[in-house]
């Protein structure tokens, strides 16, 4: 009682409306992503839910966020929970990310369980809050490096490049920003 979803979200369509209105064909999603042009087009059909990891890869693809494919799949409410079901860690389990938020809201939360990609630099075009939960990170922003405990918060405005990695195992990371656009730049490893 209370809870908004009961029916499985359908980002098909919302992954295939984005793929169509870049003009793009399956066979250049697959190339950007890395998944195969098979496992796409089941996407797009309904017929095989991504996981977080492919869904990340494809909205990367796709010069969105996985954040904005769900939400443009799933119908704006006023009132929706999210159960916490299955956001528990497992040592040794790759690392995991869940959003805090569903739908088509003026802010994004998600929650990261575990490390998180390294070589990966992100740029939100508006400000962010990020909290540490559990655990320890270090996050590189500016050309300094933070390192955050429990309960610390680091705030940046829009437009700051930055990364970030676990400095301790099961380390949860709570990521809020104002939901318009997030790009995602690969580099070298870390030094």
């Amino acid at each position: 009682m209370g809870d908004h979803k009961e029916q499985p979200l359908r980002v098909g369509a919302a992954v295939r409306r984005r793929r169509r209105a870049l003009d793009l064909t399956l066979a250049v999603v697959a190339e950007r992503s890395g998944l195969s042009v098979p496992f796409l087009s089941q996407i797009e059909n309904e017929r095989a839910r991504p996981s977080q990891n492919s869904l990340e890869k494809v909205a990367d693809a796709l010069r969105t966020t996985a954040v904005e494919l769900l939400a443009a799949a799933d119908p704006a409410c006023s009132v929706d929970v999210v159960r916490a079901e299955g956001a528990g860690g497992e040592p040794g389990v790759a690392p995991r990310v869940r959003s805090l938020v569903r739908g088509h809201h003026q802010m994004h939360a998600s929650e990261f369980i575990g490390d998180h990609d390294a070589g990966r630099e992100l740029q939100f075009r508006n400000d962010q809050l990020m909290y540490v939960a559990d655990g320890a990170v270090e996050i590189e922003a500016e050309g300094r490096a933070y390192r955050l405990g429990r309960g610390d918060t680091l705030y940046l405005t829009g437009g700051v490049r930055h990364r970030w990695r676990a400095t301790v195992p099961e380390t949860r990371l709570v990521v809020v920003a104002v939901a318009e656009h997030i790009e995602a730049v690969r580099d070298g490893p870390r030094r």
